[in-house]
């Protein structure tokens, strides 16, 4: 697997579930058996285009899963104000964390929909030129709208549907992923805290 070149499958493709289910257990290989799960789903609910983190965010809560700890809610969000000392409140409480950052992001016409998964953080702000601390050991991103022009105004005028719907499989595909990375680590000494903030 090349790590610099993230999946990307259209949200609407009949095989996005399996396909992001895979691609996500692959990549949780890369966490030690040590280390606790965090999901940072960043983004802000003043903005359409821009609430995708924190509705994936509110969704991975509903599961009350204690294989993962959840920053970033509709109504607790993680956005450019606080994101600084998120993570550093987050590596307090939970040192050598893996991470999972989660984020909207801006891109080409043709890409508008579709959801990318990958090694490596993602670079919240960039789409609107903010210089934000980069998160994740891995990420899972989804391109609402298209950037290069008026990128704030451009948010504001994307489709709730379209990211609700894609939030809705990015949250159901990362519990499964995360419940299976746990269920094939079988390990009875692992920490399984029960993790929703």
């Amino acid at each position: 697997m090349d790590t610099n070149q993230p999946i990307k499958i259209p949200y609407n493709s009949p095989m996005i579930r399996s396909l992001l289910q895979q691609e996500l257990t692959n990549l949780l290989q890369q966490a030690l058996s040590h280390q606790q799960i965090v999901v940072i789903c960043i983004g802000t609910d003043r903005s359409t285009g821009d609430s995708l983190g924190p509705l994936v965010g509110s969704s991975l809560t509903k599961y009350r899963s204690s294989f993962m700890h959840v920053y970033g809610t509709i109504a607790d969000p993680v956005h450019a104000l606080n994101l600084a000392d998120t993570l550093t409140n987050i590596h307090k409480q939970h040192p050598d964390p893996f991470i999972i950052g989660i984020d909207a992001c801006l891109g080409q016409a043709t890409s508008v929909g579709c959801i990318q998964a990958g090694s490596g953080p993602v670079r919240p702000g960039a789409g609107v030129n903010k210089d934000l601390p980069a998160v994740g050991d891995i990420h899972v991103t989804g391109i609402v709208n298209v950037g290069g022009f008026m990128e704030y105004f451009v948010l504001q005028n994307t489709r709730l549907h379209l990211v609700m719907s894609m939030s809705e499989i990015i949250s159901q595909c990362l519990y499964y992923a995360i419940s299976k990375h746990y269920r094939n680590l079988n390990s009875s000494d692992h920490p399984h805290s029960t993790g929703v903030h």
